[in-house]
C-alpha cells in the first residue's frame, strides 16, 4: 500500500449523502475527508474532529472547497448517524483493494470484536460487533462489516466476503467462521479456507479427534518453540491430507472442498510465580491445548499450516489490540444510530493509511500525533 495510491476522494464521492437538500451546508466528501484526516491526527470524537477542521482550515482549503467553511460538532455527529454504514464499508472495501496487492497464498485472518461502551444510547441499542478482514502480510484491513451480536458473524461473514477481492488467498476463521455456507463462500471467491473447528461442529469435531488418535495413520508433522516472559511454549502441528484421510470422517457430507484436517499441540510452561508454593518447590506449571481445524488445501505442509495458524492471531495482537490500545477504540461512547460503525470505518482507514508510510520509525500513536502538528507529515499520508 502506497501512499500515491491512496485516491480517497474517488471512492467515497460516490456514498449517498443522507441529508435533505436544505440541510446541506457542507458536501458529504468534505465532512468525509476532514474526518478522516482529523482520525489520522489523533482525535476521537465529534468535537475534537471539528475543532480540528477550525483549525486547518487554511491547510484543508488546498484541496477541499469548504464554501461554507467547516462543519460543527454537530454536523459531523448527524451526519455520520445518518450515513449508511454498507455503503461507507463498501466504499473502504473498494479503496482497499485499489491500494492492496495480495500475492498467492496470502493468510486473509477473518475475526469480530466487540466495542464494548457503543451499548445503550437512545433505545437501549446492543453494543457494536465488527467482523473484520486482515491481511497478515501486509498488515492492512481489507474491509469490515457491522453485526448486532457475535452470534450473526455467522451471516456478517459471508457479507464481508461479497466485498473482498481475495483470489488466490487463505482464509482463516476462528470456530464462529467455521459454516459449510461459509467454506463455500470462500472456495466461491477461489481461494482456500483453513478453519478452526470446536464444540459448535460437535460430530466434525469428534471425529477428527478420533482420527488423529490413531497412531497408525501416517502424518506430516512440525514442532516449533518459544521462550520468552518466563514461558516455553512448544507448538506441535500435525497435518493429514488425501481422500482416504477424509473418508475415515463420518460427518463430513457438508463441507465443500474439505482436503486436509490439522491438528496443532500447544505445550506451556510457565515459571510458577514469586510466595506460590510452586515457586519455593521451585516446580514449572505445564499445561497442554490441541486444536483442530479443517483446510481445502490438498497436501500442504505441517510447517505451512502451522505458520497460517499462527498468522491468524495478528488480527488480535495488530488490528484489534492497536484500535484498543493505540486508538481507544474500546473507550469510544458515541453511539447514536450509524455513528459507532462509522466511526469504525474511519479508525480503520486511519490506521491503514499511517502503516502505509514504509519511512515511518516511530509508532502508530507517535504518528498520528505527528501528524496532527506537522501539515507536511499529514499531507504526505494522504498521499497528495
Amino acid at each position: 500500500m502506497s501512499p500515491q495510491g491512496h485516491n480517497l476522494t474517488q471512492h467515497f464521492i460516490t456514498i449517498t449523502d443522507p441529508r435533505i437538500d436544505r440541510t446541506k451546508l457542507h458536501s458529504l466528501i468534505d465532512i468525509i475527508m476532514i474526518a478522516i484526516c482529523a482520525v489520522i491526527a489523533g482525535c476521537e470524537g465529534w468535537i475534537e474532529i471539528a475543532d480540528f477542521g477550525e483549525d486547518k482550515e487554511p491547510w484543508l482549503r488546498t484541496f477541499l472547497a469548504l464554501p461554507n467553511g467547516t462543519p460543527s460538532h454537530d454536523t459531523f455527529g448527524r451526519v455520520f448517524s445518518l450515513l449508511d454504514p454498507k455503503q461507507f464499508q463498501a466504499s473502504f472495501a473498494d479503496w482497499m483493494q485499489s491500494v492492496v496487492t495480495l500475492t498467492k497464498g496470502e493468510i486473509i485472518a477473518i475475526d469480530g470484536k466487540t466495542n464494548r461502551r457503543t451499548f445503550g444510547g437512545k433505545g437501549g441499542t446492543r453494543a457494536l460487533h465488527l467482523v473484520s478482514a486482515f491481511a497478515t502480510a501486509n498488515g492492512v484491513a481489507l474491509g469490515q462489516v457491522d453485526t448486532n451480536q457475535k452470534s450473526n458473524e455467522i451471516t456478517a461473514i459471508p457479507e464481508l466476503l461479497k466485498l473482498l477481492d481475495i483470489q488466490g488467498c487463505l482464509v482463516t476463521t476462528d470456530a464462529m467462521g467455521c459454516q459449510a455456507d461459509i467454506a463455500a463462500e470462500i472456495l466461491g471467491k477461489d481461494a482456500d479456507y483453513l478453519l478452526a473447528v470446536k464444540g459448535n461442529q460437535g460430530l466434525l469435531y469428534r471425529d477428527m479427534k478420533a482420527v488423529f488418535a490413531d497412531a497408525s495413520i501416517e502424518r506430516d508433522t512440525n514442532v516449533s518453540e518459544n521462550k520468552g516472559h518466563g514461558r516455553i511454549e512448544k507448538r506441535t502441528c500435525e497435518v493429514m491430507s488425501g481422500p482416504e484421510i477424509i473418508a475415515r470422517l463420518r460427518h463430513k457430507n457438508n463441507w465443500v472442498g474439505l482436503k486436509t484436517i490439522v491438528k496443532v499441540t500447544s505445550e506451556r510452561t510457565v515459571k510458577p510465580k514469586v510466595g506460590t508454593a510452586a515457586y519455593k518447590s521451585g516446580t514449572p506449571a505445564t499445561s497442554t491445548e490441541s486444536r483442530y481445524y479443517i483446510c481445502s488445501i490438498e497436501e500442504p505442509s505441517a510447517e505451512r499450516m502451522q505458520q497460517a495458524v499462527r498468522a491468524h492471531w495478528k488480527v488480535e495482537n495488530s488490528l484489534h489490540w492497536v484500535l484498543d490500545m493505540q486508538m481507544r477504540e474500546d473507550e469510544s461512547r458515541i453511539r447514536t444510530d450509524h455513528a459507532p460503525a462509522n466511526m469504525s470505518v474511519l479508525r480503520h482507514i486511519a490506521l491503514n493509511i499511517v502503516r502505509s508510510d514504509k519511512d515511518r520509525r516511530i509508532g502508530i500513536k507517535a504518528s498520528r500525533l505527528k501528524a496532527g502538528r506537522n501539515d507536511a507529515y499529514l499531507k504526505k499520508l494522504l498521499g497528495f
